[in-house]
């Protein structure tokens, strides 16, 4: 499964990048996270709970960053495992353009599913995934612009 898609965020590329490094903001923004750990600057842990159709898990996950080419483009690998429902593992690659003084985020990501969460089809998969990314992000552009009207 493969989604792409932008979003126009009301503040500068630098204020972006760091939100997008900081375990609180993203802890804030990631639909249904408990907890997000910050273990290095490239290393995170988290513990998510996701209801996709009617399969409802925790996942345990880790994520790994790469910053080489920070802050207007980096990546990120991670995967996860629900347990019963199944596992996740993918990827994204965010890129951060300078549009006057706000940033144009544009990402592409990749993941692949197994277990008894990849049973409920494609369909259901890619539409809870956009879901997904769709309130991640929305929420995102909302905490960076708060942030910046403090």
């Amino acid at each position: 499964m493969e989604l792409n898609d932008e979003i126009l965020i009301n503040a500068p590329v630098s204020v972006v990048y760091a939100a997008l490094n900081d375990p609180k903001i993203l802890e804030e923004c990631i639909p249904g996270c408990e907890e997000l750990i910050k273990h290095s600057d490239t290393e995170l842990e988290a513990k998510v709970v996701l209801k996709v159709g009617p399969v409802k898990a925790r996942f345990l996950g880790n994520v790994v960053l790469d910053t080489s080419g920070a802050p207007h483009q980096f990546s990120l690998t991670g995967n996860g495992n629900g347990g019963v429902a199944g596992f996740a593992k993918g990827g994204a690659d965010v890129i951060l353009e300078a549009d006057g003084e706000n940033t144009l985020l544009k990402y592409t990501a990749k993941a692949d599913i197994g277990g008894k969460i990849a049973q409920l089809g494609s369909r259901l998969m890619t539409s809870t995934a956009k879901k997904l990314a769709g309130k991640f992000f929305t929420r995102f552009a909302e905490v960076v612009d708060e942030k910046q009207a403090v």
